[in-house]
Order: C-alpha cells, then sequence, then structure tokens
C-alpha cells in the first residue's frame, strides 16, 4: 500500500477505485470454487491486491470531498470496511457455513456494483483533480511550524499506536470466539453473536471519533482512544459472561475513533504526500492485524486463550505516549492573533 500510495501521489489514477474493487471481485471468485491450500493463498492476496491499488486512492478522494472536516470524511469511509468486518462473522454463520464454500461467490455481487460505483466516483474524482490543477489549494488551520524531525518523531508514535490498536484487535477478532467458549462454555453460534457486537462497536467508535477529531483536535481524540480502552481491556479478562461483553463493547468503542484521526493527523504533517501516508497507515493496520493474529496464535499455543488475553490486555495503555504529539492544527488563539495581525 505505501507503494501503490506513492505511485497515486505522483501519477494520480482516478478509475483505480474500481480496478481495486475488480481484483476483490476476482479473489472473491476464486476463494468460491479453490480446492487446494495454494487456491486459497493465491485468492486471498488477489483480494489484498485489490486492497492496496484501493486504499490510498480512496483517501486522497475522501480528502477531496471532506469539505474541511477530513477525520468526520476518512471516518465514514473506513465505516465502510468497519460494518463489512462486523458482518462478516455473521455472514459466515448465516450464509457460509450452512450453504457451503460456494455461497462465498455470491459476495461477488456485491463487488461488482462496487466496481460500477466506483467508475462514476473516478469521473468526479478526474474532474476534481483538473480543478485542483488550474485553482492550486492552500492548507488552511495546518500548523506549519513543526520541525521536520519532530514530524518523523511523531510518525514513529503513531506507528507505535497503530502497533498496540492492531495488535489487540487482531487478538479479540481470532479469538475473541474461542476465548468464550474455552471461558464459560457457550455455543459458537453465540460467540460468532458476541464477537459482532465488538466488531459493531468498533464501526460505531470509527464514525464518532471522526466527528470528535474535527471538533476537539486529532491529537487529543488519538490520546483518548488509545488510552481510554485500557481500564476495559485490562478488565475483561477476569470478569464474568456479561460485564465480559459490555468491555469488549466499550473497548471496540473507544479504540476505534483512533484510526480515521491517525490518518488525517499523520497526512495534515505531510499534506503533499496524502497517498504515501495512507498507504503506509493502511498498510500497517491489515500487516500488523495478520502478525498479530499468528503471534497471539502461537502464544496461545504455549500457554493458553486465557492468558493471551491477559497480554495483550496492556497494549492500550501504550497510548499514554500521544501525550508526545505536537498539534498539527492552529488553535483558536493563534488564528486569532494572526488575523488581528493581518488587520
Amino acid at each position: 500500500q505505501p507503494f501503490t500510495g506513492l505511485y497515486a501521489d505522483k501519477h494520480p489514477r482516478p478509475y483505480a477505485l474500481s480496478i481495486g474493487m475488480c481484483f476483490t471481485l476476482t479473489g472473491l471468485l476464486v476463494l468460491a470454487f479453490a480446492e487446494y491450500y495454494w487456491a486459497i493463498l493465491i485468492a486471498v492476496s488477489v483480494v489484498g491486491f485489490g486492497s492496496s491499488v484501493f486504499h490510498p486512492t480512496a483517501s486522497r478522494v475522501t480528502q477531496l470531498a471532506s469539505g474541511g472536516k477530513k477525520s468526520l470524511a476518512q471516518s465514514i469511509f473506513q465505516v465502510g470496511g468497519n460494518g463489512g468486518s462486523a458482518l462478516g462473522p455473521l455472514l459466515a454463520a448465516l450464509i457460509v457455513l450452512p450453504y457451503g464454500q460456494h455461497s462465498i461467490s455470491w459476495f461477488a455481487i456485491a463487488a461488482m456494483l462496487a466496481a460500477l460505483i466506483m467508475v462514476r466516483l473516478g469521473a468526479w474524482y478526474k474532474a476534481k483533480l483538473q480543478y485542483v490543477v488550474n485553482h492550486p489549494q492552500k492548507t488552511v488551520g495546518l500548523n506549519n511550524n513543526i520541525s521536520k524531525r519532530a514530524k518523523y518523531g511523531a510518525l514513529a508514535i503513531l506507528i507505535l499506536l497503530v502497533f498496540s490498536k492492531y495488535f489487540y484487535t487482531s487478538c479479540i477478532t481470532s479469538y475473541f470466539t474461542f476465548f468464550l467458549i474455552d471461558k464459560f462454555g457457550v455455543s459458537v453460534k453465540a460467540s460468532q453473536l458476541f464477537l459482532f457486537v465488538f466488531l459493531a462497536a468498533f464501526a460505531i467508535g470509527t464514525v464518532a471519533g471522526g466527528m470528535l477529531g474535527d471538533k476537539f483536535g486529532r491529537k487529543y481524540v488519538i490520546w483518548f482512544s488509545i488510552l481510554g480502552a485500557a481500564p476495559f481491556a485490562l478488565a475483561m479478562p477476569y470478569v464474568n459472561l456479561t460485564w465480559t461483553i459490555i468491555c469488549c463493547f466499550l473497548s471496540g468503542l473507544i479504540i476505534a475513533s483512533a484510526f480515521s484521526s491517525i490518518v488525517v493527523y499523520a497526512t495534515d504533517l505531510m499534506p503533499d504526500k496524502v497517498g504515501m501516508i495512507a498507504g503506509i497507515f493502511f498498510g500497517l493496520m491489515f500487516g500488523l492485524g495478520g502478525l498479530g493474529s499468528a503471534f497471539f496464535g502461537w502464544l496461545a499455543d504455549k500457554t493458553s486463550i486465557e492468558y493471551i488475553f491477559q497480554v495483550s490486555s496492556l497494549l492500550p495503555l501504550l497510548g499514554i505516549i500521544a501525550g508526545f504529539l505536537p498539534n498539527t492544527q492552529k488553535t483558536k488563539n493563534i488564528v486569532a492573533k494572526d488575523t488581528g495581525k493581518k488587520g
């Protein structure tokens, strides 16, 4: 994703959105009829490549369409993915399990419709690019006094925060059902429904975080989101089933609010490299999620499912380092002072 994002910054391709969805469509069809393990790996790789083409350009389009409310626009864009992730376990339980592997091909209809819609959106993006070329835009409301060293330091902090966020969420999304079955003896179907609670909270928190980021400042939303989830994450491995679901919901709701603010904060640091920065953080989101799932699976084999939840609950405490992030947005006092000088 960073490489396709860098290419999108230098050579914008309005119809890359539709091309990305075509890769997803192809991957779903291959997955639906794959009979061998290597064919499954190829299928999911094709889906992943479609994602890498889609996300950096989609983030550029999102910021162009934001009307200045960049965090809200980014969160609305991301909630589509989060909503799909939330519905995934339900659709697997309701469609794939009873009707078999071939039923995955039914979801290709959604990918086909998305590819067609993206053609229309690509035409809008092409016109918008031409307008921006003829009418250069000035960055308004950004703090331009951040040194290059401070920018790279801030990016390093954001990477650590993304690590803590997605290692924690990968533990929940991959092993929460096993945790509930192992500790409380719930059925497989019930565990899928309880996982949906977390994923739905994640989708809701994504939109809420975007709204709060534009209103109160992205730095503070990032800080609250990661660190604020810590009390509920720490309590979850030690409480009864009812409180486990409540803590799961609240931790998902709070920790989800960070990512849109993280992406927009990072692009505010380097506004001329929106595609590359978005590609880096979307790549980290998927990559760290995969690594986290593999790591916790290995650790669970060595210890127990309950132990990995006790370990992962410490990760949100890393949110404390968000306090070292510089402010990328000008404060109202600074804007007022600048306005006074112009007067």
